[in-house]
C-alpha cells in the first residue's frame, strides 16, 4: 500500500527522496547510484520510484510507446543543481533500507498524492 510517513530521523521512509543503487532496467547485475522517492514498505523492504533532471514532457508520446510513464515532482534537497524533477510510476524499484546511501529529502504531500495515483493508474 502507497503510504506518506516521512519521519525527520536517519532511517528511509515513504514519502522521502533518497540516494541509493537502482539496477538498470534491461540488466539488473549493472545500475547506478541515483535518487528514488520512496512509496512504501514491503516487510523489511522498502518501494521506490526512480527520479531524474531529464525532462520527459517533451517526449511523452514516445516514452508512453515504450511503456514509460513519468509524472513531474518539482525541485528538490535531492539535486544539488536545484533542477526540477521528474518520477517513473510505473517501475517500482525494491530497496534494501541498509543500502540507502543518504536521505535527499521530504517531498511534500500533495505532489505525493498526485503520485500515488499515477502509480496506481499505470502500474
Amino acid at each position: 500500500m502507497i503510504v506518506y510517513q516521512p519521519s525527520h530521523d536517519d532511517r528511509p521512509d515513504p514519502g522521502e527522496v533518497v540516494w541509493t543503487w537502482v539496477p538498470y532496467e534491461e540488466d539488473h547485475q549493472q545500475g547506478e547510484d541515483r535518487p528514488v522517492l520512496l512509496i512504501a514498505r514491503d516487510g523489511s523492504w522498502l518501494l521506490g520510484l526512480q527520479v531524474t533532471s531529464q525532462d520527459h514532457d517533451r517526449d511523452r508520446d514516445q516514452e508512453a510507446r515504450a511503456g514509460r510513464y513519468w509524472i513531474d515532482i518539482g525541485r528538490g534537497a535531492w539535486d544539488s543543481q536545484g533542477r526540477p524533477s521528474e518520477a517513473r510510476v510505473n517501475r517500482i524499484i525494491r530497496i534494501d533500507p541498509d543500502t540507502v546511501r543518504r536521505i535527499g529529502a521530504i517531498l511534500e504531500e500533495e505532489i505525493f498524492r498526485d503520485v500515488a495515483r499515477e502509480v496506481l493508474r499505470h502500474y
